[in-house]
């Protein structure tokens, strides 16, 4: 088990990756070192026996599912934005005839990170990659469902040759702990996955604390629409049901109905 953060450990954990990310020129250190330390990240994780054991266990997952689908996902997206990290840049552009204007872009400082339990590794990808590619540091809050990849896969970061500090993790509930994570002054942006009415909360309190940017990734209510023109209906009916029912149908994507061309309705029911 794992104890609840309180609120005195969220502050805690925000000074410390606000100051982290001063005394630790991670900010400033050349884009491509950076890269350097998210490949070797990805790397790791991929080694790491230890964190495909935590995923399937707090997760429920068979391991078989994460250490195929899982690992390898969560790998491939810290490498992509490792590869990322020296490729964005400012612009520069003529405003008249004797200026220029330029773009300059800078981290935002501290992001505040909150992941759902239904993935918890990729989810954490996601977020912490272009985050800490871009120079930023990142307090992350996995769901109190599932913590326990999550502090691993902080672990590794800092073996990798993060500098501690700049990714930190804090447990708990969202009522208590996302909360004040999204409140606190320090946070500059706020990243959130989950459900769509928590969303409106998180925006909701970001503007009225610092009228702080957010990016969220909320519920879906997928369609799945099948034509007569779609192909082999074995092959459709397959797919389909993979739709509705991978992660045990526990994905933001996954088919919630299914609407089908009527000439068609029935041989691919039978099927």
């Amino acid at each position: 088990t794992l104890q609840d953060a309180t609120l005195q450990d969220v502050d805690r954990a925000v000074t410390v990756a606000h100051q982290a990310l001063k005394s630790s020129g991670w900010s400033g250190c050349p884009p491509r070192e950076r890269g350097r330390v998210l490949r070797r990240w990805a790397d790791l994780i991929e080694q790491d026996a230890l964190l495909a054991q935590l995923e399937a266990l707090g997760s429920t997952r068979p391991i078989n599912d994460v250490v195929l689908h899982e690992i390898p996902f969560t790998a491939e997206a810290i490498r992509f934005y490792a590869e990322c990290a020296d490729k964005y840049s400012g612009d520069l552009f003529p405003t008249r005839d004797s200026s220029l204007g330029m773009l300059i872009a800078e981290p935002y400082g501290v992001i505040a990170a909150i992941t759902p339990w239904n993935f918890p590794l990729s989810m954490a990808s996601w977020k912490c990659g272009p985050a800490l590619a871009a120079g930023n540091a990142v307090v992350l809050k996995p769901s109190e469902l599932t913590p326990f990849s999550t502090v691993r896969m902080a672990e590794l970061a800092i073996q990798a040759g993060l500098p501690a500090g700049v990714l930190n993790i804090v447990q708990g509930s969202g009522a208590v702990t996302g909360s004040a994570l999204v409140k606190h002054p320090l946070v500059r942006k706020v990243s959130f996955t989950g459900s769509t009415l928590t969303g409106a909360r998180i925006m909701s309190d970001a503007a009225q604390h610092g009228m702080k940017p957010v990016t969220l990734e909320l519920g879906g209510k997928s369609p799945q629409l099948v034509f007569d023109d779609a192909g082999d209906l074995e092959v459709l009916a397959q797919r389909i049901l993979r739709g509705f029912t991978a992660n045990g149908g526990q994905a933001c994507v996954a088919g919630t109905r299914l609407i089908v061309q009527r000439n068609i309705a029935d041989p691919l029911v039978e099927r």
